[in-house]
């Protein structure tokens, strides 16, 4: 038996031990009066009943009291030990309370010292999000992360680090972005497309409105524009001065873009006299040709002046003559010569 289980039962044998003397003795008091009344009445029926019947109420009495008060001792001693286990529950709950707390504290401590075993961790892992990000150019999402590092570990200085190491990048980024397309906007001018040019200039200037550069695109598309426009005008004022007729007409052509309607009429005269002396040159050459029996070449010339001046007299005069030159030309005779 353990110790409370003997320590109870000490206690439930001692508490009704005041009965143990008491209602013994009652019951050998009553069991004499009981017995001298039955004498009396065995000797004399007629008149001891009395003493009878107090004999008989005795122990009646006797017997109903005695379970009644061993009762109550034994509840007064249940009391006891109830308050008693509800003493030792409540201090076992007081350990419990204590030990808990200590528990808690040492859960405490584990995680600030896991917080510190980790945080150099976390640093790593921020500084690796942050060049990540800068790696795919996503530069608001680094800026965002330099922030957090600066609010989680309260490192300025490298949060600071990080947001310049951000612009430089980001800077060189746009730099390169903008090279790649003013490449592309230089190919299209020495090939003088000019539209092109410009609508590479705008695209450029949706995406980056705040840099100088870009900004400045159009305007030097137009200064390259006007000086290529210079140059074409000067070849045809040297090519027309030195009667150089087929290359006036052909800067002539690459002039046709770039003149405005004004410029376009004060240069009808001098196109005109050059026409007319490209026209006369192939007539020329043309009757030249014929004199000198050269007919497949004067089929050339002919089918030229009827290509480049259609509506010219000279063009109705070859018509004339072309079917007799073809002919001629064809001749086994005139292909061997």
């Amino acid at each position: 038996m353990d110790k409370p289980t003997a320590q109870r039962s000490v206690e439930t044998s001692t508490a009704p031990s005041s009965l143990n003397w008491i209602y013994p003795v009652v019951s050998v008091a009553a069991l004499i009066i009981f017995g001298v009344g039955l004498y009396l009445v065995l000797v004399d029926p007629k008149n001891n009943w009395t003493m009878l019947a107090a004999g008989c109420v005795s122990l009646i009495a006797v017997g109903v009291t005695w379970p009644i008060a061993y009762a109550l001792a034994a509840s007064r001693s249940d009391l006891r030990e109830d308050r008693q286990i509800s003493s030792r529950i409540h201090d076992r709950l007081e350990q419990m309370t204590t030990l808990v707390g200590r528990v808690s504290e040492s859960q405490l401590l584990s995680d600030r010292a896991k917080s510190v075993a980790f945080r150099e961790k976390d640093r790593d892992a921020i500084r690796r999000a942050i060049h990540e990000e800068m790696g795919r150019g996503e530069w608001e999402a680094a800026f965002a992360l330099a922030d957090q590092f600066e609010q989680a570990f309260g490192s300025k200085s490298e949060a600071d680090r990080f947001r310049g190491e951000i612009n430089h990048k980001r800077s060189e980024d746009t730099q390169k972005q903008i090279a790649e397309v003013v490449a592309v906007i230089d190919r299209h001018t020495r090939n003088e497309q000019w539209t092109a040019a410009v609508r590479e200039a705008e695209t450029l200037h949706t995406r980056f409105p705040n840099d100088d550069r870009v900004r400045n695109l159009p305007a030097d598309i137009e200064q390259r524009r006007q000086s290529h426009k210079k140059q074409l005008l000067q070849s045809w004022h040297e090519a027309v001065a030195r009667h150089d007729t087929d290359g006036s007409i052909e800067i002539l052509k690459q002039l046709d873009s770039y003149l405005t309607p004004a410029e376009a009429e004060s240069m009808q005269d001098t196109a005109r006299g050059v026409f007319k002396e490209k026209l006369n040159n192939l007539v020329a050459q043309f009757s030249g040709a014929i004199r000198e029996h050269k007919w497949a070449e004067a089929v050339r010339t002919g089918e030229q002046i009827q290509s480049e001046f259609p509506n010219s007299r000279a063009a109705q005069e070859v018509k004339e003559k072309m079917d007799m030159l073809r002919q001629r030309a064809s001749e086994p005779a005139a292909a061997s010569a």
